[in-house]
């Protein structure tokens, strides 16, 4: 899907074509559609084909006219899917004269652009338009990685009062979440720093800088809120595993002693089974003799048992 925008007067206006200053915004495109833009922007298929590799890493690639930029976006997968939150690759091609978009699937980063929830937007403020991108797209980082946090806390809960293994293997899922994120931000974050070296800071005018500012904060809170969930989720999962251990040993040492205290009046009771001469045999009371002796030894055994700490 291809579609082209434009900033009209107070709101983003939808083109049927390309037109100067315009915003090209380009999702799951086929070959034909990569072919038709390929030709009509003088670039190389590749260029616009190398950002739908759902394994491309962030980087910069200055080519004769333009200046591909390829950045790692977070992004929400379905409910039933193994891994709740993952990252996209998103293409940035930066020309004289407009901008184009590249992505697999469709972000909730552009679609914030879409909706005029971007305060200041223009599509022919180029620079500008690519450092609001980086900008909400860490924005997006935090917001998830809040939502990681917030969902792992309420899985532990679930694990306090569950035996089941689904809420750890949901808490596997939101750690490989977060190795995810964290691998991309880092990604980000060079990109970013060769960005910057590049000639599109100096194209930047003085009162962007602080954007620029902005984002690389953003983009560096975003790492360490990854790796501070990641820790907790490692711990959090590692504890509970102990706990459920101790769990283990707990009911089998029960069950073990148990077992003994039980095995006791099941002694007695063999021992005065055999056909053989056996005291209290021939008295009329033998029965309740022979179960006050069984009950005595399995209360002996409890207390024995209680001093051990272990019943």
């Amino acid at each position: 899907m291809i579609q082209y925008f434009k900033s009209g007067y107070n709101k983003l206006l939808e083109l049927e074509g390309i037109e100067k200053d315009c915003w090209i915004n380009v999702v799951s495109p086929t070959t034909n559609e990569i072919d038709m833009l390929s030709n009509k922007l003088l670039v190389p298929p590749e260029v616009l084909s190398d950002p739908l590799d759902p394994d491309e890493n962030a980087r910069v690639e200055a080519h004769k006219n333009s200046l591909l930029i390829v950045c790692r976006v977070p992004c929400l997968n379905e409910a039933d899917s193994d891994l709740p939150y993952s990252t996209v690759a998103l293409g940035i091609l930066l020309k004289r004269d407009l901008i184009v978009t590249i992505c697999s699937k469709p972000v909730d980063v552009l679609e914030m652009f879409n909706e005029g929830k971007v305060k200041g937007f223009l599509t022919f403020l180029r620079e500008r338009f690519v450092m609001q991108i980086f900008y909400r797209t860490s924005l997006l980082y935090l917001k998830y990685l809040k939502d990681i946090n917030n969902r792992a806390g309420d899985i532990e809960q679930m694990l306090h009062r569950s035996t089941r293994n689904r809420e750890l293997i949901d808490l596997l899922r939101l750690e490989k979440s977060l190795v995810f994120f964290s691998t991309s931000l880092k990604a980000n974050e060079l990109m970013m720093q060769r960005l910057q070296r590049n000639n599109l800071s100096e194209d930047i005018k003085e009162s962007e800088h602080e954007l620029i500012e902005d984002v690389n904060i953003e983009i560096r809170q975003a790492i360490e809120m990854a790796k501070i969930y990641s820790n907790i989720l490692g711990n959090m999962m590692g504890a509970h595993s102990s706990i459920i251990s101790n769990n283990l040993n707990i009911t089998i040492r029960y069950l073990t002693t148990v077992t003994i205290i039980l095995s006791l009046p099941i002694l007695v009771a063999s021992i005065y089974g055999m056909n053989v001469p056996l005291p209290f045999q021939n008295d009329a009371h033998a029965f309740w003799i022979v179960t006050l002796i069984a009950v005595v030894l399995s209360v002996l055994g409890v207390f024995f048992f209680r001093k051990k700490n272990l019943f």
